[in-house]
């Protein structure tokens, strides 16, 4: 990470005693020289308070340009004690980006500085053995301060990125899981409503382009329209139900369909007008519901599918497997000849949910064209545990 990236911005309270404690490790340090200064060289006294004013003034630029700020409180500190407080700030703010490769070329000059300044110090009389270990010590705490500052830094800053970071995937997890709930919905509205509603265009077409039709069979037929369309409102509104928040707001969920099932659609089929045949070497009251709800569901879509595109051919459901072998469902009719007066339209939902539906199940779904003019849709389901 960039150590300018987790720099966090100062407010003015923290600028405020920053560059207090800056003055007063400034007065601490100048004290006793300062006194000296006045009664023998006040020439001195007004040079060291002016350059510790010039330190003072560039701490403003100690973060942009760290090592710059840095180098040049330090050089000032070999003539002046008033700069201590200023190249001491310094010195921290530049230890905070945890170089060595500046922070050791800077703290070396900062010792060079303070042993030249106990050189030319009147007021007190110390021995370089008690000055080289008193200023290594204080260089060590403050490059030490600063090198934890930017540690603490860092981590702030990592810890903030990572929040963000799960912040961002928990909404992403949001949009993908109602995104999928959009589609499932979608597939089942589409499941339970277009078995429905093909029937229904398939009868009203036939009062529309027939007039040959008698009084009966018009009834007849407009019965059939009307019951499909009432079992098409009430399918949708238990489809819809489920978006609903309260656990009242609902009546409880429908049994869900099974293998057994795939009779009665093949006999609704029938008396809607379709010629379909259903065959196989399985019992379908025998197969598994988890698995039985997905026999149904490509059964539907299929007889869907063949409805509003092939109405007037012969449908052929044949399903075969076992446990050993998995379930096949295959679903075939011949290509119409000719074209529709009215084209019904290409969602492609269906097939796309079947496929869906299918790989969840651990199965796989094909639709292709046979050399014998058919379509074929078939659909191979492993049998469960």
């Amino acid at each position: 990470m960039n150590p300018v990236t987790y720099q966090p911005q100062l407010r003015w309270w923290n600028q405020l005693w920053r560059y207090a404690l800056v003055i007063a490790i400034s007065a601490v340090t100048w004290f006793e020289a300062a006194q000296w200064q006045w009664d023998h060289a006040r020439w001195w006294f007004w040079t060291d308070l002016a350059l510790g004013l010039v330190g003072l003034g560039v701490l403003p630029w100690r973060r942009r340009h760290p090592v710059a700020v840095a180098v040049a409180t330090n050089v000032l500190a070999f003539g002046s004690w008033s700069v201590g407080g200023p190249a001491s700030l310094a010195l921290v703010s530049l230890s905070t980006r945890r170089r060595l490769r500046e922070i050791l070329p800077v703290t070396t000059l900062a010792l060079a500085a303070g042993l030249v300044l106990e050189a030319t110090d009147r007021a007190t009389e110390q021995t370089y053995a008690v000055v080289i270990p008193l200023t290594l010590l204080v260089l060590a705490l403050t490059v030490g301060w600063g090198m934890f500052i930017g540690s603490h830094r860092e981590l702030i800053a990592t810890l903030r990125e990572r929040a963000r970071a799960a912040e961002d995937d928990q909404a992403s997890r949001v949009a993908g899981a109602r995104t999928a709930e959009r589609s499932r919905i979608a597939r089942e509205m589409h499941d339970v409503l277009a078995h429905r509603i093909s029937l229904v265009t398939m009868h009203a077409g036939a009062l529309a382009y027939r007039d040959d039709l008698s009084r009966e069979e018009v009834r007849a037929t407009a019965g059939i329209i009307q019951d499909n369309s009432h079992q098409a409102m009430i399918e949708l509104r238990e489809v819809l139900g489920i978006l609903r928040d309260g656990p009242g707001d609902s009546a409880p969920e429908r049994p869900q369909p099974s293998a057994a099932d795939v009779v009665d659609l093949v006999t609704e089929a029938r008396r809607s007008g379709m010629r379909v045949e259903l065959g196989g070497s399985i019992a379908l009251g025998d197969v598994p519901d988890s698995l039985g709800r997905t026999v149904f569901r490509v059964v539907q879509e299929a007889l869907t599918n063949a409805r509003k595109h092939a109405a007037d051919t012969l449908v052929s459901v044949v399903v075969t497997g076992g446990p050993d072998t998995g379930v096949t469902v295959e679903v075939r009719n011949p290509l119409r000849v000719g074209e529709l007066r009215a084209a019904p339209p290409r969602s492609g939902l269906g097939l796309a949910g079947l496929a869906e539906r299918t790989e969840l199940a651990g199965g796989r779904l094909t639709h292709r064209i046979s050399p014998a003019a058919e379509f074929v849709l078939e659909a191979w389901l492993p049998w469960p545990a």
